[in-house]
């Protein structure tokens, strides 16, 4: 379990930290938010999921326009070493939509 933890925290830091930063902003606003202002739980959660793929599509594009540059030398295992890394993203921001709905399951009002 250890190492289940620490592949998953080194994975985390690999990626990009200014897209994983963006999508932890969002996801103490998704806090703030349900706090202060319910109605808007959901479109955060949304804007988190937006911003993660996102960002996974322009790191894929950055790995193409490195394959495409270099594509002589280029080391298909590196390549796929890389697309964990790049799918963190992707993950953050819908592991931060589902914290939404579950936010927002719980402050539904009583009928």
């Amino acid at each position: 379990m250890l190492t289940l933890a620490s592949n998953l925290f080194n994975l985390v830091f690999s990626s990009d930290p200014f897209g994983i930063g963006v999508i932890t902003l969002l996801l103490i606003a998704l806090f703030f938010v349900a706090w202060k202002a319910p109605a808007w739980v959901k479109e955060t959660g949304l804007a988190a999921l937006a911003t993660g793929w996102l960002w996974t599509v322009c790191e894929f594009m950055a790995m193409a326009k490195a394959i495409v540059e270099c594509e002589p030398d280029v080391d298909m295992y590196i390549v796929w070493a890389a697309v964990p890394s790049a799918l963190i993203p992707a993950a953050f921001g819908l592991i931060v939509y589902i914290i939404s709905l579950i936010i927002r399951i719980v402050r539904k009002p009583k009928m």
